[in-house]
């Protein structure tokens, strides 16, 4: 019998295939990017492993820019596009070909990034795109979904997705060269770990906003010589948008829900009052770094009914969610 993500989103099983842990492609310092020159009818990259972009009669990528100016769809998995059913459905592609053509848009976007590997994916490949005319950078949950770590795996630059796995195995290195010492250069005695309590949901979004906010600014200084405007879309979460969905995203949510720990991993930031409460720390941030800000929930629950099936799960859109999200996103901000 087929699932109702079967049923209802079919595409997420091609999905399935290109997030294959077994076929995850490791990159120095950036640590994991999407493969490279993927193909199906569902999704496709380019030799560098950034998804296609579709304009009204031509195609584009990082790897292949089109000449002259271009705009940057940059962020992570969601305006990458996982859930669209084609290349053509992504947010760039809608962007490129309908909303806002002036001027090609590229996609940007990293799956599973947080905003210090959204900023180094600009910096390894700032030099094939030489004239940016625009930077949107559509995210914000995986900071704030990744704050919760312990302090050790996140570090001063924010942790990853998966580096519970990086960190064992570079124990597991470290003490496959330790050689048995005598006298001087004995190691200390490590503590005892000691069980790891999560933060209160306030200083998770203090400290989100502050990685954030520096990743812009350095953003905004990589850019500058371009005169690229930057601008920060806070993401819509499902549940920051409306407290119920669809007919369509209760069933694949439920089922979703019945083999993961969502909730449990993060419940306090999925409501509708987190969302505001981060969105409106965030603006504030912004605004004090000179980058324009856009909270993308409340104008996306203005814009749409109850029967309205926007999202595939609670992070990424259906075609139809992509669609209005693009027009809204162009008309928000004035892009043509």
């Amino acid at each position: 019998m087929k699932s109702q993500r079967e049923i209802h989103t079919p595409q997420m099983l091609r999905y399935d295939d290109f997030d294959d842990r077994a076929e995850t492609r490791y990159l120095p310092y950036l640590m994991y990017f999407h493969r490279a020159d993927y193909r199906s009818a569902t999704i496709n990259t380019d030799r560098l492993g950034f998804r296609v972009s579709h304009g009204a009669t031509e195609r584009g990528s990082v790897a292949h820019p089109p000449k002259g100016p271009v705009r940057l769809l940059a962020g992570s998995s969601t305006p990458f596009g996982i859930g669209a059913t084609g290349d053509g459905a992504t947010m760039a592609s809608r962007l490129w070909s309908r909303y806002a053509p002036s001027v090609p848009w590229l996609n940007f976007a990293g799956r599973s990034h947080n905003s210090m590997q959204e900023l180094l994916l600009f910096l390894m490949h700032r030099e094939l795109v030489p004239e940016i005319d625009e930077i949107v950078v559509f995210s914000g949950l995986n900071d704030l979904a990744l704050s919760r770590l312990p302090d050790a795996q996140r570090g001063d630059h924010g942790g990853f997705f998966n580096c519970g796995e990086y960190f064992d195995r570079m124990e597991e290195l470290r003490a496959s060269h330790r050689k048995a010492r005598r006298g001087f250069g004995r190691r200390a005695a490590e503590p005892e770990d000691e069980p790891h309590v999560v933060p209160p949901l306030a200083d998770r979004i203090a400290y989100a906003v502050d990685l954030t906010t520096r990743h812009l600014a350095a953003l905004r200084l990589l850019a500058g010589p371009s005169g690229a405007r930057i601008t920060y879309v806070l993401q819509p979460l499902a549940t920051w948008v409306r407290e119920s969905g669809s007919p369509e995203e209760k069933a694949v949510f439920g089922e979703l829900d019945d083999i993961s720990n969502f909730w449990e991993l993060y419940g306090d930031i999925a409501t509708l009052e987190s969302g505001r409460r981060y969105a409106d720390a965030l603006r504030v941030a912004c605004e004090a770094h000179d980058v324009r800000f856009l909270d993308m929930s409340p104008v996306l629950a203005e814009s749409v009914t109850g029967d309205d099936w926007l999202y595939v799960d609670r992070a990424h859109f259906t075609d139809h969610g992509t669609e209005i999200t693009s027009r809204l996103l162009a008309e928000s901000l004035g892009l043509s």
